[in-house]
């Protein structure tokens, strides 16, 4: 489903930063936040690669400072995974107010007007924040909000979003997805010997 370009490519961009800075689970791997210019690689390899959008590289106290924002919007992935739309939706709220997030029609680079989420004095990472917020707020706010969660399979907590037509996924990646399909393969297979 695809709620709309500019909001899919925002929340694309949360999930996989969030994925990519936070502490947990990968494929049975453990993931530890990286720190100082290899989170700022990180931060500014993501955004660069996983956005359309023209960007000046983030210092390592900015990568830092993006890094807690992303530890939030991780805990509003997890209360939906867990059915807490309620806390998840509260928590949302506070990120909001926190990062200034305020519709605002812009007009910059030869570009026509368009919509920004974020003050126009706003810094980059509060503006990516609130863009970002605002984005998982259309999710929350969406009866589809299913398609975002915590990956299904074993030994990994890596969020996803679903912007698929059928609304499937349930995996962060086609790895993790072949991993479970190959263990439910070698059970059956075991069962039946």
């Amino acid at each position: 489903m695809e709620f709309d370009s500019h909001i899919n490519d925002v929340v694309v961009a949360a999930v996989t930063l969030v994925n990519a800075v936070t502490p947990g689970m990968r494929g049975g791997r453990e993931l530890f936040t990286p720190v100082g210019a290899e989170l700022a690689a990180a931060v500014n390899d993501t955004l660069r690669t996983g956005t359309r959008w023209a960007m000046h590289p983030l210092s390592d106290e900015a990568a830092r400072r993006m890094a807690g924002w992303m530890g939030r919007l991780r805990a509003v992935v997890e209360h939906v995974e867990h059915g807490r739309v309620d806390d998840a939706c509260i928590e949302l709220n506070q990120v909001l107010r926190d990062s200034q997030a305020v519709p605002t029609l812009s007009r910059h680079d030869g570009e026509p007007w368009h919509l920004h989420f974020h003050r126009p004095d706003a810094d980059e990472v509060e503006g990516w924040v609130a863009g970002m917020a605002t984005g998982l707020a259309v999710v929350l706010g969406n009866p589809d909000i299913e398609r975002l969660g915590v990956c299904n399979a074993s030994r990994c907590d890596r969020i996803y979003v679903d912007t698929s037509r059928n609304g499937t996924r349930r995996f962060c990646s086609t790895t993790c997805q072949n991993r479970v399909k190959a263990a439910a393969f070698r059970a059956r297979r075991s069962a039946g010997e």
